[in-house]
């Protein structure tokens, strides 16, 4: 499960991401994750480190943390 779950992050990073995937290259003026690392970044390291139960609720949590009060290059890594 933990090997597909990051499988499909790898994919979105690589399509629909606008910071780091193809949507990014047709929009390059538009970027969207405030913290760094990125989201999806940090849901792969999380879920890599902690596992698909943890990592997961760690992801969600970050997403959730997401909002136009966050200031952009908020740094926040996995712990």
């Amino acid at each position: 499960m933990k090997k597909i779950i990051l499988f499909l992050i790898r994919i979105y990073q690589k399509t629909l991401s606008l910071d780091h995937g193809k949507m990014g290259e047709l929009l390059p003026n538009i970027r969207f994750c405030k913290f760094n690392p990125s989201c999806s970044v940090y849901s792969y390291e999380a879920i890599e480190k902690y596992g698909v139960l943890k990592g997961g609720f760690m992801s969600v949590w970050r997403i959730l943390r997401c909002n136009p009060f966050t200031k952009p290059g908020t740094y926040d890594p996995v712990p």
